[in-house]
């Protein structure tokens, strides 16, 4: 979202004062959908106790949390989820919930509106059922969350759909957009597909390349839209990221681990739930001291857009969406570049009427494959000598 003067300036603060002002909670990892694409393992390792739950909001409260994203996993699968809700607004946080709305009732919608939550991003796949079906292998799931997204229209609430385009459901997304209209909710498209967070990287074959994305990348119309305040807002972006643009991020890759950060439902802690880099576990230190203290955060807050050994040099920079997170899972380095955001910001320069962009990654890369063939070539030659 664009942030307003009011909301840049909060951001502003939290970033000088190292302040959590934004925390993704993840209170289950299991789900009664099996999507395709899902990077989380769905088993129970001993999840976090409702009161264990409630420590850990109190102590983010005391940080200085403003903003919360429950998530999962489904959320409603917790049959405490309503009771951690409510304790959530007694302590005044600003609520974001994610889920796939199969366990959301009209009786469970008017309870959301009572409790004050915010808004509910609501995966949907596909306009099509049989598409998104086989994408959550749940028979009658599409139609079952489409009537929650009614049910929770019809009691004010903001929802938000959710898609991550994969091979599966990329033709459709020209109908995905007018159902979105028609149920008159914004819609946020995500052209990431991530690793699983045991580094199992078999699902990013449901990537679509940069050259079937361009299509995507070249519609103005999906660069700004309209949302509840009349703020221009890109519907290309992440569902996993709280989406707040400000000033205030100038000079750093994002905003995790600096303004934001990722709890499991096992109490680990991490600077974004795409930057699996445990700093510590809840379950053994306090919020506090893993905020402030751990060496993990310390090393992503030290690094800087303008020292990142080959990106601060690329001069596709601008169109570049590199994540620092998945820059590690897929590169093996954080402050390094990966090919996927490579890719997308030479296809953007393309489309953006670049003649031949080539990125200083790629650049690199090819000049010592050159490097490699000459040495070759040469020991043929001595060889022959």
């Amino acid at each position: 979202m664009n942030a307003t003067p009011v909301m840049d300036r909060l951001v502003g603060r939290s970033m000088k004062g190292s302040v959590p002002l934004g925390v993704h909670f993840d209170v289950t990892y299991r789900c009664n959908e099996r999507c395709v694409h899902c990077y989380l393992d769905h088993e129970d390792y001993g999840e976090l106790e409702t009161p264990e739950v409630k420590n850990i909001l109190t102590q983010l409260a005391a940080a200085g949390t403003l903003m919360l994203t429950f998530s999962g996993g489904e959320i409603f699968l917790r049959k405490d989820f309503f009771e951690l809700l409510e304790f959530a607004r007694s302590l005044h946080f600003d609520i974001t919930l994610k889920s796939n709305a199969l366990m959301i009732t009209a009786e469970r919608a008017v309870r959301l509106r009572e409790l004050g939550v915010r808004q509910i991003q609501i995966s949907i796949y596909s306009a099509e059922p049989e598409v998104h079906d086989a994408i959550t292998k749940v028979r009658g799931s599409f139609a079952r969350s489409l009537q929650a997204i009614r049910f929770l229209k019809t009691q004010g609430l903001h929802v938000k759909i959710a898609c991550p385009l994969m091979k599966q459901n990329l033709s459709g997304l020209r109908r995905l957009r007018i159902l979105a209209d028609e149920l008159s909710v914004p819609y946020v498209i995500d052209m990431t597909v991530t690793p699983k967070l045991d580094g199992d990287t078999s699902i990013l074959a449901m990537r679509n390349s940069a050259d079937e994305l361009v299509d995507v990348i070249q519609d103005a119309s999906l660069r700004g839209q309209a949302t509840p305040d009349d703020a221009a807002e890109s519907v290309v972006g992440s569902a996993v990221s709280s989406g707040i643009e400000s000033d205030a991020y100038d000079g750093i890759p994002c905003s995790a681990g600096h303004n934001t950060c990722y709890i499991s439902p096992y109490g680990e802690v991490y600077p974004c739930v795409q930057m699996p880099i445990p700093a510590g576990n809840l379950r053994r230190e306090s919020f506090e001291q893993i905020w402030h203290r751990s060496p993990q955060f310390a090393r992503v807050r030290a690094i800087r857009e303008d020292q990142l050994p080959v990106c601060a040099a690329c001069n596709l920079r601008k169109y570049c969406e590199r994540c620092p997170g998945l820059a590690h899972m897929e590169g093996g380095d954080l402050t390094g570049a990966y090919d996927r955001a490579c890719e997308l910001a030479e296809m953007k320069a393309r489309v953006a009427g670049v003649a031949n962009p080539l990125s200083a990654w790629h650049a690199q890369s090819r000049g010592k494959a050159l490097a490699v063939r000459a040495s070759g070539r040469l020991v043929q030659i001595s060889q022959h000598l």
